[in-house]
This record gives structure tokens, sequence and C-alpha cells, in this order.
């Protein structure tokens, strides 16, 4: 776990203004008034001020008073923001009386602050589903330059520390995309990566996974696998990516010496990317709950800026580490 302490020093060393729209979530004002008391970043909370001071006293916290808050029914930039929400949306058949009723909304809000130059990363899913996240975040901040697909990437922190690095692998598309094309593949293999990158300032080892290791089984699924590979390594060739790969071959090396000679992937990866939704969920769900890991996430890729979506299950915890990891990502979108 010693990642997520060098996760949460880069983000004391470098603040990034982070934007809780569930302002008035008891879960998320204790973790908001955690990371203010640690430095970790600049808090802005979205909801009725009253509520949030009521919430604060009856929970004894002490530092909300550092966090910005914003009330999304009375605010000074609302106009602001209703401006660019209907610039936005205009051409979908947004009329600027809709717009200035969904900049009340504090995940659109959110959002709003984001692409307004506001603030740097959102963390939200405490009291809303995955679909309220995204769709504010996919209609307002939009997907990153040259990426079509959102993906939810976690980290593994596992008990075996001769796989991957020391134990951590980082597993995806766990979380949004069911059925992903070819293209889209490779451009979750691609996101995972540089989310990796972002994460532990190393350059990562990213395999994509199959049910066949070069050519060890023909089937149309085992195509798109290949294709994936080819067009992932032309959409960023700095990064050491190699498929179509069994899991044994991707992480194990003699495995990887055997099934994939001549790879510089196969044995060493710490970066797998699943053929498709079902697996990856199913993959990450059984290594933690049978391999006794610890799961960080989904960390949210693809967007042109930081949204990470929370389980509505999650503990403070979750949420002051998802913080910290949504810095980190903003960190290193501004240092591209």
């Amino acid at each position: 776990m010693d990642l997520i302490k060098q996760i949460i020093e880069r983000a004391k060393s470098n603040k990034q203004r982070i934007v809780l729209p569930e302002g008035t979530e008891e879960r998320t004002i204790k973790a908001a008034d955690q990371l203010l008391n640690d430095g970790v970043a600049d808090i802005i909370l979205i909801g009725n001020p009253s509520e949030i001071q009521s919430l604060a006293t009856k929970l004894s916290l002490k530092n909300i008073d550092k966090a910005t808050i914003i009330d999304p029914l009375n605010y000074s930039q609302k106009e602001t923001y209703a401006n660019l929400l209907f610039d936005l949306r205009k051409a979908k058949g947004m009329t600027i009386e809709q717009a200035t009723k969904l900049a009340e909304d504090p995940l659109y809000l959110g959002c709003l602050m984001i692409k307004n130059g506001d603030a740097d990363g959102e963390i939200a899913g405490a009291q809303n589903t995955t679909g309220d996240v995204l769709r504010p975040a996919l209609q307002i901040i939009k997907t990153a330059p040259g990426i079509s697909v959102v993906s939810g990437a976690f980290l593994m922190f596992t008990q075996n520390k001769e796989y991957g690095k020391d134990g951590l692998l980082f597993f995806a598309d766990c979380a949004v995309t069911p059925d992903p094309t070819a293209s889209q593949l490779a451009e979750i293999a691609v996101a995972t990566g540089h989310t990796a990158r972002a994460l532990t300032g190393e350059e990562p080892q990213v395999a994509i996974l199959s049910f066949s290791s070069k050519g060890s089984a023909k089937h149309p699924l085992v195509d798109k696998v290949i294709e994936a590979t080819q067009l992932a390594q032309k959409i960023d060739p700095t990064l050491s990516l190699d498929g179509e790969l069994q899991a044994d071959a991707a992480i194990v090396p003699s495995v990887g010496a055997s099934k994939a000679p001549g790879s510089k992937v196969a044995g060493h990866a710490n970066v797998l990317v699943f053929p498709s939704l079902e697996v990856g969920n199913i993959a990450y769900k059984l290594v933690q709950r049978l391999g006794n890991a610890e799961a960080v996430g989904p960390i949210l890729q693809g967007m042109a800026a930081p949204v990470n979506d929370l389980s509505r299950g999650c503990s403070v915890d979750d949420i002051y580490k998802m913080v910290a990891i949504a810095a980190n990502q903003a960190i290193a979108a501004k240092n591209k």
C-alpha cells in the first residue's frame, strides 16, 4: 500500500481543486474534513450551506470551514455556467431555461466548474448512480482528445508480491463498457497504461488478455484482441504493450517465456486489460474476495478531466483515496 501513501504525498505537494457534489452526504463530508485536515486537496463542497454546517457540527468536524461551499440554488456564477451549458448543448436542442435549471443540479454544476476552469476534478457516486455521474461528465467535460470510450480501472493490491509491481496490478475495464470493439479496447489499453504511469510515476507493462497466447487458439474473439493490440501500439508507441496473452502468460515469467517467447511484456505485466466488461468485473471481484486483494477504484479513464465514480457502498476511506487519485490524474494531465 506504499503507492497510496505516494499518491497522497504527491497530491499534497501540488494541491488540486477537487469538487464534491454530494456535499451533504455524511461519508463525503467526513472525508472532506480529513482531506482538509491533512492538506491533500482544496475541497469544494456543493450543497445547502446551512445543512453542511449543521452536519459538520453534528459530526464534530473541525475543518469544513476551510472548504469552499457552493449553494447550488444561489451562487454568483449561475448565469455564467448556465450560458456555458447552453452553448455546449444547444445543438442538441437544449434551451437556456433548461440549462439554467440544470446548472442548479450539483452533478452538472461540478462538471461546469471543471469545464470553466474553476475546479480540477470531481468525485461523486456515494448517493448517485454511475449513469447519473457520467451523464453530465460526458455532456460537459467530454472524452480526452483521441479517446472515444470511457472505462474504469482498479488498483489491485494483492498478497502475491511476485506478480505485477510488488503485488500491485491495474485491471481494466471493470466498470463501464460492456463489449468494446477492437478500437475501443485499444483505447482502454492505452488509457489504463496512462493511468498506471500517472499514479506510479513508472513505465507500465500492459497486457491485453485473451484465452489465447500468440496464436495458440483461433476465434473471432481472439482476432479482436490481436487487432486491438496493433491499434494500441499505433496510438501510443511509447507504451510497453503486448497481446494477445493469457493471464498466466502475462504475469508469470516462466509461462510468459514459454507461451510468448520474445515478448518484453509477457511474464512481467502489471496492467491487465480484459477483452470485455463481463470478464473484467468478474476477475477483479474474484481476486478481491478469494485472493484477499484490496481493490481501489473504479478510476474513470478517458475523460478530458478527472471525474471519478464511487460505489454507493463506499467508505470514508474510499472517498479520501479517490480524491487523492483524482488530484494525481489532474497533475498528470497538466504536465502532458
